[in-house]
């Protein structure tokens, strides 16, 4: 039997958590914001319960929260830096394609899982709000769902609906969701990365987007195409601004012909409302949104995706820098694996030439390998494309030079003429 709350202020969660459960929820713009803050408040009750968090979009989780609550996470992203930096933050190296697995059965299996959802329609089934994502697929096999269900969620179209025997529990709300605002880089940079990029993407071309400023800002160039399809783990204003500039229709998508396809929305009330009054906008489990033969079979699926570093054999670190996790290994290699299977696909990775007065473009990188030099495709900077397909490693570290800021050229050339040495020397030639 569903159990209703009007708000959150009689809502006692031990009634429905266990010490040591596993309890994970929608993130970003998803979070079930008074739920969270609830367990917040009533940890002391549940103490050695695990909160499985995605990218926030919020504070809700705090280190001090550590006194009685674990975290674990796939990214280092927004608050969840907070936590990282008090040590209190485990992290979980894995591609976003393995997360419905993950927390769908063994060690991290989500006991609980909160949800943020929209008033019921009139047959009496519930949206997904504005995040299908890998929760989606959790609904089924967690022991509870609560949900936090307020009229201010938006109703976005779904693949998937929930019905009120799905939902142990209701708390009636009418909180907002959290928003999310791009880090705009620098405006130079910013134009001529996507002029760049807008001369790789083909009219008809379908295009998957990635977390970050750089991914977002490189769309501002494609608002001349025409009947570009969106397939992708996630969208952000900057896909409802290409939607109204007609770039985008759908018409020549090989699946989902003329459906948006995202997991979910990450952006601000602009990409929201937008959503609601385009019911071509429609969310998807992981399931979908990241399944390899979902994307093989896209139309030139055109993946463009960010970064912190890559070498100069095209190794792509998307997780950290100067040591400190900012990132995750996230859907890159997914979505980029997925062009490259797709007839007429592209991966693309951008980043600016430089940060502060550092290069970006490096000769070993000083993180994590996130993404494999043997999937990189194409790498763009403010100075040009390094187009790495079918190259040797002498070809590769031509193109990558070329595109490196000029002040760090020569010295990342004999950073890699050193390494080259030294490799011979290790290799006894």
């Amino acid at each position: 039997m569903t159990v209703e709350y009007d708000g959150v202020d009689g809502l006692d969660l031990t009634r429905y958590l266990r010490p040591g459960d596993t309890v994970t929820w929608g993130q970003a713009c998803g979070e079930p914001l008074s739920v969270t803050q609830a367990l917040a408040c009533q940890r002391a009750s549940l103490s050695g319960v695990c909160c499985f968090l995605g990218i926030p979009c919020s504070d809700t989780m705090r280190p001090e929260y550590a006194d009685h609550l674990r975290f674990v996470s796939y990214s280092g992203a927004g608050a969840n830096q907070a936590l990282l930096s008090a040590g209190v933050l485990d992290l979980l190296p894995c591609h976003y394609s393995a997360l419905p697995s993950i927390l769908g059965a063994g060690p991290l299996r989500a006991d609980a899982v909160l949800l943020a959802l929209p008033p019921a329609r009139p047959d009496g089934r519930h949206g997904l709000g504005v995040c299908a994502d890998y929760v989606a697929a959790l609904i089924g096999t967690a022991r509870v769902v609560i949900a936090e269900v307020s009229d201010r969620i938006p109703d976005v179209s779904c693949a998937w609906s929930v019905s009120r025997e799905d939902l142990d529990v209701i708390v009636h709300t009418s909180r907002a969701p959290a928003q999310y605002h791009v880090a705009r880089p620098s405006q130079q940079v910013e134009t001529a990365i996507a002029e760049l990029v807008a001369g790789l993407v083909e009219d008809g071309a379908t295009l998957q987007v990635g977390i970050g400023s750089m991914p977002s800002a490189a769309l501002a160039g494609l608002s001349e195409r025409r009947d570009l399809g969106v397939h992708s783990g996630m969208i952000t204003d900057a896909v409802a601004d290409l939607i109204e500039a007609g770039a985008v229709t759908g018409s020549r998508k090989a699946t989902d012909r003329g459906v948006v396809v995202a997991g979910f929305l990450l952006g601000t009330s602009h990409l929201f409302g937008h959503a609601v009054r385009n019911r071509a906008v429609r969310l998807y489990p992981t399931t979908y949104t990241h399944d390899p033969a979902v994307l093989a079979a896209q139309h030139r699926l055109t993946a463009i995706n960010g970064a912190i570093e890559v070498d100069l054999t095209g190794q792509i670190n998307t997780e950290t820098i100067f040591g400190r996790y900012v990132g995750a290994v996230g859907g890159a290699a997914d979505f980029m694996r997925g062009a490259a299977r797709s007839e007429g696909g592209l991966a693309i990775t951008v980043l600016p030439s430089t940060a502060g007065s550092a290069s970006r473009i490096v000769s070993r990188l000083t993180g994590q390998a996130s993404v494999a030099r043997s999937d990189a495709g194409v790498i763009v900077t403010e100075h040009g494309v390094a187009d790495l397909r079918g190259l040797g490693l002498t070809g590769r570290r031509e193109r990558m030079l070329a595109i490196a800021d000029p002040a760090h050229r020569d010295a990342l050339a004999a950073q890699a003429a050193d390494l080259f040495v030294r490799g011979q020397r290790l290799a006894g030639v």
